[in-house]
Order: structure tokens, then sequence, then C-alpha cells
């Protein structure tokens, strides 16, 4: 950085910080608009966006629908964060941490509410008894890469994702910390994932959907930009993991809902439906309005 910063004695917020989603950062929380979420037909209601945050929910409510669990169907509501839809009146009712994802089960009484994104995965799968071990042992190992990943991604979202992708300037000593930082959280799983088929031992369970969403994607060359930067292919297990992930129909479909970037034939952006897949994403959408 060519000039040095002098914190003052007392912060205050005088502009935007720069950089991408600089306009929806703020030092305060709750709602700035009047706006009630829209509710579909089924008991799960989910308000989301297709960050590697938002891709584990629906992930995990598309594998649990494919194993059967049929009374996990839901509805997803787009939440696009870069106009500020989460800031509205109704999100900031289920979550007044204003992030994604967040979800309303109206199948009990009186509708529950669920934010971040560990806690809505262990309440589902509590909920349908699936995808966490029964096994006292390995259901300790589940939660413990569960919260690992919940502690150790915002080094790699917040910390490296921003510094080297969407800060306003390349800064080295940041760019260089985080790096380090990802690198060493990746050695981390590929460690474990030497001597374990999935995270928890021989499951496959939420702790590998939470962190595929964001280290498999990654070494997967889908965030920032960054795969031959960080020599992902370097880390052997976490790729095999990643690919074997990657190759299932309900993760595939789950990377698709609320998805509002990339190829159209990719974007279900609102999903109401099994069949949604095949007739209302944004390239069918779109051709039928031309």
């Amino acid at each position: 950085m060519s000039d040095t910063y002098i914190p003052p004695k007392v912060w205050t917020w005088e502009k935007e910080s720069g950089g991408t989603f600089a306009s929806i950062n703020r030092p305060i929380a709750g709602a700035t608009h009047d706006k009630e979420l829209p509710v579909g037909k089924h008991p799960l209601q989910l308000y989301s966006l297709a960050t590697p945050n938002g891709v584990k929910v629906t992930v995990l409510l598309e594998e649990l629908l494919a194993a059967g669990h049929t009374e996990a169907e839901y509805d997803a509501w787009l939440i696009n964060i870069g106009e500020g839809d989460q800031f509205g009146s109704g999100f900031v009712e289920i979550n007044p941490n204003s992030k994604i994802p967040a979800l309303m089960d109206h199948s009990v009484t009186p509708p529950r509410r669920m934010f971040e994104s560990a806690s809505i995965m262990l309440q589902l799968a509590e909920k349908f008894g699936a995808f966490i071990p029964e096994d006292a042992t390995a259901r300790g190992e589940m939660l413990n890469w569960l919260f690992w990943q919940m502690g150790s991604a915002p080094y790699l979202g917040g910390g490296f994702g921003h510094f080297y992708a969407y800060a306003p300037e390349k800064w080295e000593y940041p760019i260089n910390r985080f790096a380090m930082e990802v690198k060493r959280q990746l050695d981390v799983l590929d460690r474990r994932l030497a001597e374990n088929e999935f995270l928890s031992g021989k499951d496959y369970t939420i702790a590998d959907m939470a962190n595929w969403a964001w280290y498999g994607q990654l070494v997967l060359g889908r965030q920032y930009n960054a795969a031959e930067f960080l020599d992902v292919a370097s880390y052997k297990n976490v790729l095999r993991w990643a690919e074997a992930i990657d190759a299932r129909e309900p993760v595939q479909r789950g990377r698709m809902v609320n998805r509002a970037m990339g190829e159209l034939s990719t974007q279900l952006r609102n999903r109401h439906d099994a069949s949604d897949f095949d007739t209302m994403t944004q390239d069918k959408i779109e051709a039928a309005e031309s």
C-alpha cells in the first residue's frame, strides 16, 4: 500500500469503502425499507441467493428430496443482495443479520425461522433424520467439520476473495496474508481427505455439503478466478472429493437454485417445483418472452 493509514481515535462512517458490494455495506443493522416476503405453497420457504452459503442449503434440500423425503419440498425465492433485498422488513424479521440464506418452516406452529447456513442445515438434517450420522463418534466429526467451515470460510470469502477479486485496488499485503491462510486451510482438508472418503469418515453428510460449497467450488475453479494463483490442483485429495460431490445430480440442481449469474440455462432464479428445472430456467423464460 502506498500510503500508511493512521486510524482515528473514533471510527466514523463517512463514505463507501469502495469495491464490489460497497453500496450495500453499512455499519448498522435493521431494515431500510418495508417489503413483505412472498410465501409459496410448500411448508419450507427459502429466501436466498446462490452464493456459497446459499448453495449449501439448496444442495441439502435437493439431496433430501432425492433421498425420498417428500416433506422437504420447498419454495425458493431470489434475494438480490446487490439491490438490498436483504434489508427489507420481511427479510430482517427472519434474519436480523440481513444475510442470506434465511428460511421459514411453516410445518410447525408457530412457524419457525432459521438463519445462518449451518444452523439451517443442522435443523433440516435433524428434522428429516438424514445426512447426519447416528454413531456418536461420526456425528461428532461431522459437527467438527461443519463448524470448522463456518469459522474458516470468512478468511476465504471476506479475506482472500475480497482483496483478490473485489477490492478497488490490488494490495500485496492482504492478498499474501489471506492466500497463505486459504492454502493452509486447503492443506487441512487435503490431509483429512487423504485418509477418509468424506469429512466425517465413510458417510456423506451436511459437513461435506457445507465445505464443498466453499472449498470444493474453489478447487473446481469457480471462485474468484483464483485456481491457478492458489495452485488448487496440488490438493489432490480435495479435488477428488470435490469432483465426486460435483457429479451428484442433487448437487447440480442445488447449484442452479436462486442463481442469477452465469449461463442462463443454469439459472433457476425462483424454484417452486421439481419440474421448474426443466421449464423455468432463465434461458427458457427469456425465450418465451422474446
